[in-house]
């Protein structure tokens, strides 16, 4: 079962880009505590689709807290210089919004849920 809960803090703004025709990918770096007396921070990619892309593109910025489920995807491609590369990033099922508007105590909604890619 490829199943994935985070919780952290966005550690770059959202990206949004068309990858073809109605279709919408965000991406955006999540940085989530290390449970260890080390402490320390793993930094996660993750991406979200289409109307959730959306979403958390208008709501979400650098430095905001979120919950994110979602499966593991890796992936793998060439540069143009000929080096192999590859990745794993989070496919977000669902972004819960966890930080407060304006310090106001409410969450700026409630979660952004949509079909994934």
């Amino acid at each position: 079962m490829n199943v994935v809960t985070l919780i952290g803090d966005l550690a770059t703004e959202v990206e949004l880009r068309e990858v073809g025709e109605d279709r919408k990918v965000a991406s955006f770096l999540l940085a989530v505590d290390r449970a260890s007396p080390a402490g320390g921070a793993d930094f996660i990619r993750v991406a979200a689709w289409n109307r959730q892309a959306e979403v958390c593109h208008r709501f979400l910025a650098k430095g905001k807290r979120v919950a994110v489920d979602g499966r593991l995807r890796s992936r793998s491609w060439e540069e143009a210089d000929g080096k192999r590369r590859s990745a794993v990033e989070v496919v977000a099922h669902a972004v819960q919004f966890l930080s407060p508007p304006d310090g106001t105590g409410a969450a700026e909604t409630p979660f952004a849920e949509a079909a994934v890619e």
